[in-house]
């Protein structure tokens, strides 16, 4: 493994933290932070009970950031056809006092190649991105996702198709992957939606509304993010924590 971080790796994901015991991660990692400090680690633990996969998280257990499933839960529900309300998502956060580690470290996601894909409509998946670039969390999108492709189906019953090259092509055509582009690309220029604590404002409903706000080193950066996934447009009032400055479309 450090073989391939000579390579040039950035990051691994790791496949079995489940099935081997904490003593192990804990040397393995240790191991690797010896020549790579800080070097990133997340594994896969398929449960959702946050704190049975949070112990992979401490520092003690080898410091592995893990995939959310408990927020991967939620997300199914919100942004696919049950249509349940942000809510559901907000005690999925820990953002303070929560089992985990750091938080803001999970990979957050609402499928991958071991369970049925998001079932939900275009406008579902716009949804979804739009919460998964901006809240905490570092976004893992599995393959297709961008086109909705095999959406609902499952592990052996078409979600690990294959994409193909044709699908590739033809994927700036879809209207999830033109807005998934602009959402990650105005993530990729924000240093607040990237790394920013999180202070909740309105997690309710069709409507969210919260605070991604970084200082550090000299760098300091407040987005305020508004999502909405009803059908229709909507206003949002916002009056608390509100600070004097320049504000400004982050799109524009």
């Amino acid at each position: 493994y450090l073989h391939w971080i000579d390579q040039g790796a950035d990051a691994f994901r790791i496949d079995t933290i489940a099935w081997m015991p904490h003593a192990f991660w804990k040397q393995f990692t240790d191991r690797i932070r010896e020549k790579r400090p800080g070097f990133f680690m997340f594994g896969e633990a398929f449960d959702y009970d946050e704190a049975n996969i949070a112990t992979h998280t401490l520092p003690r257990n080898g410091g592995v950031s893990v995939l959310d499933f408990p927020m991967k839960q939620a997300m199914d529900e919100v942004f696919g056809r049950t249509g349940a309300g942000f809510e559901r998502l907000a005690p999925t956060l820990f953002l303070e006092g929560g089992p985990y580690a750091n938080p803001y470290e999970l990979a957050t996601f609402y499928d991958n190649h071991d369970m049925a894909r998001m079932d939900a409509s275009d406008e579902g998946f716009i949804d979804a991105h739009n919460w998964l670039f901006t809240a905490r969390g570092i976004p893992v999108v599995y393959y297709g996702s961008e086109t909705g492709f095999m959406r609902g189906r499952a592990e052996h019953a078409g979600n690990r198709n294959y994409f193909g090259q044709a699908r590739v092509d033809a994927a700036s055509e879809s209207p999830i992957h033109a807005q998934l582009t602009r959402i990650a690309n105005l993530r990729r220029q924000s240093p607040a939606l990237q790394r920013g604590l999180q202070v909740n404002l309105v997690l309710e409903g069709d409507v969210a509304a919260f605070y991604r706000v970084y200082q550090h080193d000299g760098v300091a950066q407040a987005a305020l993010v508004l999502l909405n996934k009803g059908d229709a447009a909507t206003r949002i009032g916002i009056d608390t924590l509100v600070q004097p400055g320049a504000w400004r479309d982050a799109f524009d």
